[in-house]
């Protein structure tokens, strides 16, 4: 084999890891972002409903050009799993999230939602979607990390340990946190509860997802249809839940309309497509695996950025420990 061949194999071989790692980057801008819109009173029922609504008229044109050969015909059971697929990550898991990172700080929401690879395997494992060997190492570390990974999260949530005074948060901690809390206290027990329950719902959007590949393997048409069903099942739940309240729905040039933009472009669209493009070779496992990236970046970025205090105990090293693919 020649070395340009050896060069061209490696690339594709390491094509998935450096999409899902690029993706983390991508998520944890969007933690970020919704959590200042947030701040400043975003609402996250219309959030979920916009940044959807964004997604599918972004990429919609670009689904219809390019996979007008490829994409199959709308069957019942395609489209009861694209509805079901929309219910659950893009209307759940979302308002779930984003309530529980409204009582918590982005990176509390990160580091709790890396309960999702262990979510995600013990799911593809029950619907046989994930092989498992007991005698093979690497199905060992699969299963120790989930167990930690549970641990983890509830020493998490539990124990928070003594703040990390960083220099560059000290001096803005006293203004940040008049900003932060103004709307909600902190209340991490109970942001974790919805945190938690947003990631099952996620993990079995990952599954359901992977499933649907199968029949229908047109990933850009499956993202805007996911997205378009999420948008207008996200709309009826807002109008029953914020009925009355107009206020919610104007738009102006601000940081939320940021967050609508940018949640729908990288997280929604780009998200569901490159996940499902990684998740037919890899499966949807190996897609949540890196998950623990994002806590990392997000605390960087969110000491930065929103002056968040970093706990000893919150974030801490047991959380970090991801399963091996």
């Amino acid at each position: 084999m020649s070395t340009r061949e050896r060069l061209l194999k490696f690339v594709k071989e390491a094509q998935p890891y450096l999409a899902v790692i690029l993706l983390q980057f991508g998520y944890a801008g969007s933690a970020i972002i919704a959590k200042s819109a947030l701040n400043h009173g975003m609402s996250h029922f219309t959030f979920a409903v916009y940044r959807n609504a964004f997604a599918t008229l972004v990429f919609a044109p670009f689904a219809i050009v390019l996979e007008r050969k490829i994409r199959p015909n709308m069957t019942v059971s395609i489209f009861l799993k694209i509805m079901l697929l929309g219910l659950l990550e893009p209307v759940i898991d979302q308002n779930l999230y984003y309530t529980g990172l409204r009582y918590t700080t982005a990176t509390f929401a990160t580091a709790m939602c890396n309960v999702l690879p262990a979510l995600t395997f013990m799911l593809a494992w029950i619907l046989r979607l994930e092989k498992v060997n007991v005698r093979r190492l690497s199905s060992q570390a699969k299963i120790v990390g989930t167990t930690v990974t549970f641990g983890g999260a509830m020493i998490m949530t539990l124990i928070g340990g003594p703040t990390i005074g960083l220099p560059w948060t000290r001096h803005l901690l006293s203004t940040t946190t008049a900003t932060s809390t103004s709307l909600t206290e902190l209340q991490p027990i109970k942001g974790a509860l919805f945190i938690a329950a947003g990631c099952i719902c996620w993990a079995c959007f990952y599954n359901l997802q992977a499933i649907t590949l199968k029949t229908y393997p047109a990933a850009l048409s499956l993202t805007c249809l996911i997205c378009s069903a999420g948008a207008v099942q996200g709309t009826a739940l807002t109008l029953v839940a914020e009925r009355g309240n107009t206020s919610i729905w104007s738009i102006h040039f601000d940081t939320k309309l940021l967050s609508y933009v940018y949640s729908g472009m990288v997280t929604s669209g780009v998200g569901y497509y490159v996940s499902g493009l990684i998740m037919k070779d890899k499966g949807p496992v190996f897609v949540t695996a890196f998950n623990p990236l994002n806590m990392v970046i997000v605390a960087i970025l969110g000491s930065f950025i929103l002056s968040e205090q970093l706990n000893l105990g919150r974030g801490g090293c047991l959380i970090w420990c991801r399963m091996n693919i």
